[in-house]
């Protein structure tokens, strides 16, 4: 028997032994519960709306969470106390302000798999306002990049060998290690981080893999510092800029659509460079 704490106020047994007798037990309460209750506070649609808004990694406060939402002030704060109390977001305060912000890691990809699973017997995703389309072409996951972008760069990794997708992750070979090391990217420092240094994350509008964990954060702040992506303001969206047009060319060998730059000179849009 192992026993583990959830949250540091529950006591979780797991019993090991044959296959039909496996369980996992709160108690005197199987697991269903558990689950039932964090499906319950996700799939309150505010609440839903509230934890996509902050799948790009920022922090918002709760009057940017209601308009998201389009909820009350006073709606929203019930619901960021209710998400807050599961540990789904965390909260700082930063002056007079309260900001939210997912908890961990884990809660995006608990999302992003949720988003994976709806539209997996679905049609695939066919993006039709101009948002949409951003979007589905490169946009923010957490920390690290999804969309058409992350998967051309996934496969760049993959068909160079620099990176191994298997059914438990990911791995970076000798050669990626390197690759990387040359691009810019402090592969060890990566490593260091109590997080999944190299995993494939399901894209849910490509249906095809692309790289997370600490290595695909850590390739997206690169591209950012180096000024070849920026993101949207007030939008999980990322352009690539002319520089970097030329750079992911240079660099990995593929093209990038010629309507990302020209967004990027529409007048209308308001952009901001990622700092961190």
């Amino acid at each position: 028997m192992i026993r583990f704490r959830l949250h540091t106020t529950t006591a979780i047994e797991a019993f090991s032994g044959p296959l039909h007798r496996l369980g996992c037990y709160t108690g005197d309460m199987i697991t269903g519960p558990l689950i039932a209750e964090i499906a319950s506070l996700v799939g309150e649609p505010a609440r839903a709306t509230m934890l996509s808004a902050l799948l790009d990694g920022r922090a918002l406060t709760a009057t940017e969470l209601a308009y998201a939402a389009h909820v009350t002030p006073q709606t929203a704060s019930t619901h960021l106390a209710k998400l807050t109390e599961a540990s789904l977001l965390s909260v700082f305060r930063d002056g007079r302000h309260r900001y939210f912000r997912l908890a961990s890691p884990q809660v995006a990809l608990m999302l992003d798999g949720i988003m994976a699973v709806a539209v997996e017997n679905r049609p695939r995703f066919r993006p039709l306002s101009r948002q949409a389309r951003e979007l589905s072409e490169a946009r923010i996951c957490y920390d690290h990049l999804a969309g058409h972008l992350s998967v051309e760069l996934a496969d760049f990794f993959t068909s160079h060998e620099y990176v191994v997708f298997g059914d438990e992750g990911a791995e970076v070979t000798e050669d990626g290690t390197r690759f990387l090391t040359d691009f810019g990217i402090d592969v060890f420092a990566a490593g260091a981080k109590r997080r999944h240094f190299c995993r494939a994350c399901l894209d849910w509008t490509e249906r095809r893999p692309h790289i997370g964990g600490a290595v695909g954060a850590a390739l997206a702040d690169r591209l950012f510092d180096l000024g070849w992506a920026e993101r949207l303001k007030h939008s999980r969206a990322v352009i690539v800029t002319a520089l970097g047009k030329r750079g992911f060319q240079r660099t990995f060998g593929f093209n990038v659509p010629n309507e990302t730059e020209s967004r990027m000179e529409r007048p209308d849009v308001g952009r901001v460079v990622l700092s961190e």
